[in-house]
C-alpha cells in the first residue's frame, strides 16, 4: 500500500480525502464501479487517483482503515469469556459479518491473498495482529498450535469468505470456520 506522504500539499491532501469519501460513497451504493469512474465522480484525473492508490485494494483498505479497529476489542472480549479456539471461531464469524457489510473488502482481501500481499496494509495488518493475539492465547493455553502464522490464517479466512461470505451462506460459513479452527488445534 502506498502511504500518503507526510507533507502532502494542501490541494493533494484535499484530493486524497475527497477520493476516499467519493469511493466510500460509491462502494456503499452496492453497485460495481471502476476506479476511473470514482476519479471522475471526485472531479480528479485518473492519474491523481492512481498516484494516491495504485490498486483498487489500496483504495478499499484505506476506506476501511479506521472501521476495523473495533474488531480488536471484540477479540479481547471473546478471549475474556471463551476458550481460545471458540473465541477464534466467533471472531472469524464477526469478521465475516463485518466484511459482508462493507462492499469491496472481501474482494480486496481475496485479491491480496492471491497475490501474496495479505498483511501489507491497514486492514490486513490489523487482521494479522488480531489473529496473532488470539493464536498466541490459544497456544499459551495449549489449545491451538504454536507454529501457525497469522498471515496464513488470514489468507485462509479470505479464501473461506470468497466461497461462503454472503449472508445466505451463513451455515456453510460456520461449517468451514469449524474446519479451519479444528485444523489449528494443538496435536497431542
Amino acid at each position: 500500500m502506498t502511504a500518503p506522504r507526510k507533507t502532502l500539499r494542501a490541494d493533494a491532501q484535499r484530493n486524497r480525502e475527497h477520493l476516499i469519501a467519493t469511493a466510500a460513497e460509491a462502494f456503499a451504493s452496492g453497485q460495481a464501479i471502476s476506479l476511473d469512474a470514482i476519479a471522475k465522480r471526485a472531479g480528479v484525473g485518473s492519474g491523481t487517483l492512481y498516484r494516491h492508490f495504485p490498486t483498487r485494494e489500496d483504495l478499499v483498505e484505506e476506506i476501511y482503515r479506521d472501521q476495523i479497529r473495533p474488531l480488536r476489542d471484540d477479540a479481547r472480549a471473546l478471549l475474556a469469556t471463551e476458550r481460545p479456539a471458540q473465541a477464534l471461531h466467533a471472531w472469524m464469524r464477526h469478521f465475516a459479518e463485518w466484511a459482508g457489510e462493507r462492499r469491496g473488502i472481501c474482494e480486496a482481501l481475496v485479491s491480496m491473498s492471491a497475490s501474496g500481499r495479505f498483511g501489507t496494509g491497514p486492514v490486513c495488518d490489523e487482521v494479522q495482529h488480531i489473529l496473532g493475539m488470539v493464536l498466541d492465547a490459544g497456544s499459551e493455553a495449549g489449545e491451538l498450535r504454536s507454529d501457525i502464522d497469522p498471515v496464513d490464517v488470514g489468507s485462509v479466512l479470505a479464501g473461506v469468505l470468497s466461497v461462503a461470505g454472503a449472508p445466505e451462506q451463513s451455515a456453510q460459513l460456520d461449517r468451514m470456520l469449524t474446519i479451519v479452527v479444528d485444523g489449528l488445534r494443538a496435536r497431542g
